[in-house]
């Protein structure tokens, strides 16, 4: 029986086929063990270190690969024990060997990548895209030996006749080559890095740049959307970057007080008194008044006679006057920076007086509550200066009026 067996045996291991799948199952059976095994432990090691690049290689499953490697090294030494299938199986093996390869660089610059993002200067210099052009160029140099492999052609030659369709893949990957030009050139120069706000109203673009890759860019908009734009648009449409006031430590208020023009008027003697008695303009009136009449006076002018004769105050100028004065006095201005209160052309909706300065607090949210503190304080000191704030008369303000008339008609009858 035991003889019949073993005859048995080895007329089975003389066919091609059964040594075939004999030698599958073990490179199967290798790639289970090692998978399950190996791996595994080699895992659970690094989840004990405190090594934080072991972590690297098992979050990008670098580990993983050993499993495959076990299988093709079955394959790559079992060849010989099927001789008909011998150049097949080198074959195989050699198209693994290239996808291995391509496999192992691709996850090693991964975790390069993520070292590298770690550091501060990532932001600046973001190495995304060139690592995805490196990717790129890997697999394409592993699928030109996988089917030169196969084919059993030089890979040079197999190049070569790649130059009749330049043609083709250069309309095929335009928007990818134009991607990564543009990508360098954005780069290089600085003009955009990783948590710069930008602003491309064509696209629906305001927010924090949060990824840079070759072929795109991802901006998180305010409101939390995001939105991807092809990197060359940087090039083909203008952007506004507003890491310059970020950097300047300075943001902008640039907003107008519309006064009514009906409320402006040369100062009287009570309303100078009154102006007198405001903190932040006492020095400039005095001086102001002291002024005017020196200079009335050299000419021989009587403002008492009329009163656009000569120089006189006006409530409209010594407010813009306090209002920069305030401003100078608030803590949360920059000095260093242009400061001013002007007055704008007028329009049907009043004598602008607009504030132009720079908030010390480039963040968005104490920005807002600055500027609003800062208007709310100037709304509420116009009145002190006999100026009224104008405003389109509303419902409620047009039915007051007919109620007014609608007494003075039934006061009448």
């Amino acid at each position: 029986m035991d003889k019949k067996y073993l005859q048995w045996l080895k007329l089975a291991l003389s066919l091609e086929a059964v040594r075939l799948f004999l030698l599958l199952v073990a490179a199967l059976v290798v790639f289970f063990a090692v998978k399950r095994v190996l791996v595994k432990a080699i895992r659970s090691f690094s989840a004990r270190s405190q090594n934080k690049l072991d972590d690297l290689f098992a979050q990008y499953k670098v580990f993983d690969l050993l499993s495959f490697l076990g299988p093709i090294l079955v394959l790559h030494f079992g060849s010989g024990w099927v001789p008909r299938l011998a150049s097949l199986l080198g074959k195989v093996v050699s198209v693994l060997w290239a996808l291995f390869v391509a496999l192992l660089v691709d996850r090693l610059l991964s975790v390069g990548l993520s070292v590298y993002e770690q550091y501060p200067i990532s932001k600046r210099w973001p190495l995304k895209g060139y690592v995805q052009v490196v990717k790129l160029l890997v697999y394409c140099a592993a699928a030109i030996v996988a089917i030169c492999a196969l084919l059993e052609k030089s890979p040079w030659g197999f190049l070569s006749g790649l130059g009749a369709l330049s043609a083709v893949l250069m309309l095929v990957f335009r928007t990818t080559l134009l991607s990564f030009v543009a990508s360098f050139q954005v780069i290089s120069q600085g003009l955009i890095r990783v948590g710069d706000w930008i602003e491309m109203s064509k696209y629906g673009v305001d927010g924090e740049v949060v990824d840079i890759t070759l072929t795109n860019l991802v901006v998180r908009n305010w409101d939390k959307t995001l939105v991807t734009l092809p990197t060359y648009k940087l090039l083909e449409d203008s952007f506004k970057n507003w890491r310059g006031m970020e950097e300047a430590g300075g943001r902008r208020i640039k907003r107008a007080v519309l006064v009514d023009q009906n409320t402006v008027r040369f100062c009287d003697d009570g309303l100078i008194e009154r102006f007198r008695k405001i903190h932040l303009i006492r020095e400039y009136v005095e001086k102001r008044v002291k002024e005017i009449e020196e200079h009335n006076r050299r000419l021989g002018i009587d403002p008492q006679a009329s009163p656009v004769n000569g120089r006189r105050m006006t409530n409209l100028g010594t407010f813009r006057v306090y209002m920069e004065e305030y401003l100078r006095q608030h803590p949360q201005i920059r000095k260093d920076m242009t400061l001013m209160v002007r007055q704008l052309k007028p329009t049907p909706e009043g004598l602008p007086l607009e504030v132009y300065a720079f908030v010390a607090d480039t963040r968005w949210v104490y920005y807002e509550k600055i500027q609003a503190d800062i208007f709310d304080h100037l709304l509420a000191a116009a009145p002190e200066f006999d100026l009224r704030v104008f405003q389109i008369p509303s419902g409620g303000d047009l039915k007051e009026g007919l109620r007014a008339l609608g007494g003075r008609g039934d006061g009448k009858g």
